[in-house]
């Protein structure tokens, strides 16, 4: 396999039981080989998209000082800007060659979850910034839930089984930023070799070469998706919760060839992530005696803490 399976979202959507099943078997097949797919039929508009990289773009053109105004001590970087080079991927010390921002959750009616999160940072010099990256913010999470839906039904369980833990969840909208190169990195690549935190993972601006997934025999293979793609990944959450049927793969964002120096990069990932409460056990049905259970029991807010710690984004 020299790419990753492409699914479409609208076979789930449709009326059609075929269609939907279909959906299902061939999302959770890809989950279970290699933990990846893209995905057409999502909900984000053409319209929208460009608006976001424009806005994007022009936020990470603002003098540093500016962006340095957004960056929010004792949050773990949870909220608003993350300057160049602070996170470094579990068991490595060297900072990734990326700034990013975080967009979090928009809480609806629950003054609990509200005090619990971070709240969101205005741009003042960008006034559109943060209504495109809430709008989108949105869309991804709709997307998101549906795909969480055919996983479930993919695992026998109810089809709505993940809606209340992701419903007000911790999800995070990253638009990241790798500059252009101008020295040679000495042990720096744009993101290290690693696997992500949460249940899954829904990423915008995969259409050229440097994502690379590690297929079940350790080799490297790029993941590029179509310009109306989106790439989703499982995330350690969800792996865990049962019991490694489906795969978080480790991925990485290679540097590019020398004459690609001088070019930045741009990548806006989802990361969806449940309410802190969520209990991440191993799922009953995902354990045999061919499948001993795997992992201690957690839940994903006990979870998140470790992996913000190891990351170096929070202290102990």
């Amino acid at each position: 396999m020299q790419n990753i399976p492409s699914v479409d979202l609208r076979d789930f959507l449709s009326d059609d039981p075929v269609r939907k099943q279909k959906f299902v078997n061939e999302i959770g097949k890809a989950y279970e080989e290699i933990g990846f797919v893209a995905l057409k039929g999502h909900f984000l508009s053409d319209h929208l998209v460009e608006n976001l990289y424009k806005q994007v773009r022009n936020f990470f053109n603002l003098p540093l000082e500016v962006k340095e105004k957004y960056e929010i001590p004792g949050i773990g970087g949870q909220r608003g800007y993350v300057s160049f080079g602070k996170e470094s991927a579990k068991g490595r010390t060297t900072g990734d060659l990326k700034e990013f921002w975080h967009f979090g959750q928009y809480v609806d009616n629950n003054p609990k979850l509200e005090a619990e999160y971070p709240k969101n940072v205005t741009v003042d010099e960008l006034p559109e910034f943060n209504n495109t990256g809430k709008e989108t913010y949105k869309m991804l999470e709709k997307t998101g839930v549906y795909v969480l839906r055919a996983l479930a039904l993919f695992l026998g369980l109810n089809e709505f089984y993940f809606d209340n833990y992701v419903k007000n969840g911790n999800s995070i909208l990253r638009p990241i930023h790798y500059p252009p190169i101008t020295n040679e990195p000495k042990d720096a690549v744009r993101a290290a070799a690693h696997g992500d935190i949460n249940l899954i993972t829904l990423l915008m601006g995969a259409q050229g070469k440097g994502l690379q997934v590690q297929n079940n025999n350790g080799e490297w293979i790029d993941a590029i998706a179509a310009d109306d793609e989106l790439v989703i990944n499982v995330g350690d959450m969800l792996s865990r919760h049962t019991n490694n049927r489906l795969k978080s793969t480790i991925h990485q964002v290679v540097n590019p060839p020398r004459e690609l120096w001088g070019t930045s990069r741009f990548s806006i990932p989802f990361f969806m992530h449940p309410i802190s409460e969520m209990p991440l056990n191993c799922l009953e049905n995902c354990i045999d005696e061919e499948h001993p259970k795997m992992y201690d029991d957690i839940t994903a807010g006990e979870f998140l803490t470790e992996r913000l710690i190891e990351l170096g984004l929070i202290k102990k």
